[in-house]
């Protein structure tokens, strides 16, 4: 099927037919093979291409759909898709259309992924307005797969306008998934640790929500967990991570700098949206809770694009998801040259008995890829 085909298949009226491009689109994208990966990028291109009907323009120009991408990670067992189930079906309620990308860990050993998120949710999996697709991990690092924001392009052109990422759940390495979505939202559990513990996870830094699942477990450690939270949210200032790699990326692009980030008040119909108010006690078995969280997920929303930060964190997110593929680009380059593959399995068998410094090893690979063919090339990596 040519890309201009399966693009058009994308925005057809039929659910079927939409629901089965999206399949083959994103099935497309995942592949590895050469051919897939042209016919991949003449996809992407012509999704680009298309006038944007609800796009929001930022002040230099551009123009991103109107989206709430949203990143769920926390641990394995803190009830992920659970809480994706039942926040997707309070979307729907809304009058939103939901896609989940469900990403799941590969085994280092076979390599291979259960991917059953589905059956965890087993209402919204079926639900017209909803689209739920699991993905391997493939060994790539950071709590989702290499493609994720790829497919969130192909669920953004389909017409749905929440896209919800479930990283791996691996804990403290998640960080990946912050970058490429508009609310980094963090699950936890009650007893699961102090205020040191809190701020020991690497990924508190990057929460701009936190909740506090299965609070009807035990109502005072539930308490004392949000506290807690609470607590270490206003000592990490959530934002700050996001926002230096978004001002890294306007200075790349000889723009301004915003200014620093410190969650000032959000705007709600009651009143202010304060730190206590990132964080949520909730349980997603009961639905209980997750109404007033998603509310806050588009308050954070409205804020962003009020002080006009919305459109300028897509824009940081598009560079650092194109400097990404050129890093992986060079990786895959290396690896196919002719020179380096003649030399590696000398070079790599030499760091591994000792008499080669990676360090060394590296340069030698390294020149060899620059260089296939030099006019002297030593017989020996220390020369």
């Amino acid at each position: 099927m040519k890309a201009s085909e399966l693009a058009l298949g994308l925005r057809s009226p039929d659910p079927i037919v939409q629901r089965r491009s999206m399949a083959k689109a994103i099935t497309l994208l995942e592949s590895t093979r050469a051919q897939h990966r042209l016919q991949a990028d003449a996809l992407l291109q012509c999704l680009q291409g298309e006038p944007m009907l609800s796009a929001f323009a930022s002040r230099e120009g551009g123009a991103f759909i109107d989206t709430l991408r949203v990143g769920v990670s926390g641990s394995p067992g803190v009830g992920k898709s659970t809480f994706i189930e039942s926040l997707g079906l309070a979307l729907i309620e809304r009058g939103h259309r939901v896609a989940v990308l469900a990403v799941d860990p590969s085994s280092t050993i076979s390599g291979g992924s259960i991917m059953g998120d589905k059956t965890r949710m087993e209402h919204l999996s079926v639900h017209p307005q909803a689209f739920v697709r699991p993905s391997p991990s493939s060994g790539n690092l950071g709590g989702v797969c290499e493609k994720t924001r790829e497919c969130m392009m192909v669920c953004e052109y389909s017409g749905y306008d929440v896209i919800l990422v479930e990283t791996v759940g691996v804990g403290q390495s998640e960080v990946a998934v912050a970058n490429m979505t508009d609310v980094f939202l963090l699950l936890q559990l009650p007893n699961a640790g102090d205020d040191l513990q809190a701020m020991k996870k690497g990924v508190m830094e990057f929460a701009d929500f936190v909740a506090i699942n299965k609070c009807d477990l035990d109502a005072d450690a539930a308490m004392r967990a949000q506290a807690s939270m609470v607590s270490t949210l206003r000592l990490m200032e959530a934002s700050k991570w996001v926002q230096s790699r978004v001002n890294e990326s306007l200075e790349d692009l000889g723009l301004h700098a915003l200014a620093p980030v410190q969650h000032p008040p959000l705007q709600l119909a009651g009143g202010s949206f304060s730190v206590e108010e990132r964080v949520h006690q909730i349980s997603a078995l009961k639905r209980l809770g997750v109404h007033d969280l998603m509310e806050g997920l588009f308050a954070h929303r409205a804020w962003m694009k009020a002080h006009e930060r919305w459109a300028p964190k897509r824009q940081a997110q598009s560079l650092s998801w194109l400097w990404e593929r050129v890093y992986s680009g060079l990786k895959s380059s290396f690896l196919d040259n002719l020179s380096v593959k003649d030399e590696l399995p000398k070079v790599l068998a030499d760091v591994e008995r000792g008499v080669l410094a990676p360090s060394t090893a590296a340069r030698f690979l390294l020149g060899l890829y620059w260089d296939p063919a030099p006019a002297l090339k030593p017989k020996d990596p220390f020369l």
